[in-house]
């Protein structure tokens, strides 16, 4: 049974559709379809053709209705092998009701230093994108969070007030880069920048944790890892000392949107806690104005 919590907005910090990119399972018959529905068996999904469902913006939000979700935060990517511009994701979200909110991504090693800033700062000034993605560990020259050539990026949210979203967790092509103490340095280098930390640096629950506790900018989003073994760690540590540090996740379309929630609800996070992962928290880093609105309801 899920816990009884009150009716609240939900925030969810990690959700792609499919259709952005065939990684995300948008061609059917493909491999990379298939490693969708593999991981989605992998991390507990019970229906492991869900992301089928929705074939644009406006289904994505028909979704988020049936789930009960608020406003989902699309993380997309700009790696090797799947590149999803930040104009095309922006396009997404315009036709999202005010629901879809885009995240930048760049990658410094296709672009350069000086472009990938230069990008950074376009979609986050002009395209009105919430925050920067960087997936460390996944570009053609893999490197640990806390690498040289990321601090430009780093730079560039402090300076316009926006978090970081650093990618991390088990699908690292190498492991040793999926290193939780690496977010340390970024944390106490910028301590004023919230950095959120996607899939939790899973499994490496402890360290992150660790991290968190140390520094009160850092925010775990282990998404779809919560619910993998060892991720109740994620969760005792959300009951005492990371309640305001603690975010909730979908990781769609690799896990189901509504199995999503339900499977929060019943992780025991005390009612404090729940609301503020489910939403308080993504709403004060994000600047959603979800609380206001909330008040003005009242």
């Amino acid at each position: 049974m899920s816990e009884t919590y009150p009716a609240t907005p939900i925030v969810d910090m990690r959700s792609r559709p499919s259709f952005l990119h065939a990684f995300f399972g948008a061609e059917p018959g493909t491999p990379s379809y298939d490693v969708v529905k593999w991981l989605n068996k992998r991390v507990g999904s019970r229906d492991l053709e869900h992301f089928t469902r929705a074939k644009d913006p406006e289904g994505v939000v028909a979704e988020m209705d049936e789930a009960g979700i608020s406003v989902a935060v699309m993380v997309a990517r700009s790696v090797p092998g799947v590149r999803v511009s930040n104009d095309d994701l922006a396009a997404v979200a315009a036709r999202g009701s005010g629901r879809l909110v885009p995240i930048a991504s760049v990658d410094p090693i296709e672009l350069g230093r000086d472009a990938a800033v230069e990008e950074a700062t376009r979609a986050i000034k002009t395209l009105g994108m919430k925050a920067l993605n960087l997936d460390a560990g996944f570009y053609a020259e893999g490197m640990k969070a806390n690498d040289d050539r990321l601090m430009p990026l780093y730079e560039v949210c402090s300076q316009l007030g926006v978090p970081a979203f650093v990618m991390s967790g088990p699908t690292t092509p190498d492991l040793t880069l999926n290193d939780a103490y690496a977010v340390e340095t970024v944390a106490k280098t910028f301590p004023k920048m919230p950095i959120v930390c996607c899939h939790g640096f899973y499994p490496n629950v402890r360290e992150i944790v660790t991290v968190a506790f140390r520094n009160e900018n850092v925010y775990v989003s282990p998404d779809m890892y919560t619910f993998c073994p060892g991720g109740g760690g994620y969760v005792e540590a959300a009951n005492h000392f990371m309640a305001d540090q603690f975010l909730f996740g979908s990781s769609y379309p690799f896990r189901p949107m509504k199995q999503g929630v339900e499977d929060f609800k019943r992780l025991g996070l005390s009612q404090e806690a729940y609301e503020k992962a489910s939403w308080r928290n993504a709403d004060r880093i994000l600047g959603l104005g979800l609380a206001d609105q909330a008040r003005k309801a009242a």
